[in-house]
């Protein structure tokens, strides 16, 4: 479980995030492939979720899934996110959401690389990278 959790209304959510940051992480929507700001990004740091700053992801974890969303093979702390039944758009899926906000990362999937075998796959308009110094 993770030690804070943080609520807002609609309406405030729409007051801090751009348009396509909320159809992204407030409705669950999703960015085209391939245009996703983090998709080819090489820099080293942290992924950290742009609604509340929740640490998700280390660079060190990301690997080019081709997918054309960024793609990583294992979360900076288990209790960040949660993974939770979808069966939206006819398909059946695991959502994953920033367990502190309930902000809409993307979706995981058990075709990634080893160690893990999972796939990540993340919108950019989720996440924010802090860069390492």
């Amino acid at each position: 479980m993770p030690i804070r959790r943080l609520t807002k209304t609609n309406e405030d959510w729409k007051d801090l995030l751009t348009p396509e940051e909320y159809n992204i992480c407030r409705m669950k929507g999703t960015e085209r492939p391939f245009t996703g700001l983090y998709n080819n990004t090489k820099t080293k740091g942290t992924y950290v979720c742009t609604c509340c700053g929740e640490k998700l992801f280390s660079s060190d974890s990301k690997f080019d899934s081709g997918s054309g969303w960024p793609s990583f093979y294992k979360v900076y702390n288990e209790d960040a996110i949660q993974e939770i039944r979808d069966e939206s758009h006819g398909m059946l899926r695991v959502e994953v959401l920033c367990a502190v906000c309930d902000s809409h990362l993307g979706h995981v999937f058990p075709d990634g690389p080893k160690p893990t075998g999972m796939r990540y796959c993340i919108n950019s308009a989720s996440l924010s990278l802090e860069e390492e110094s």
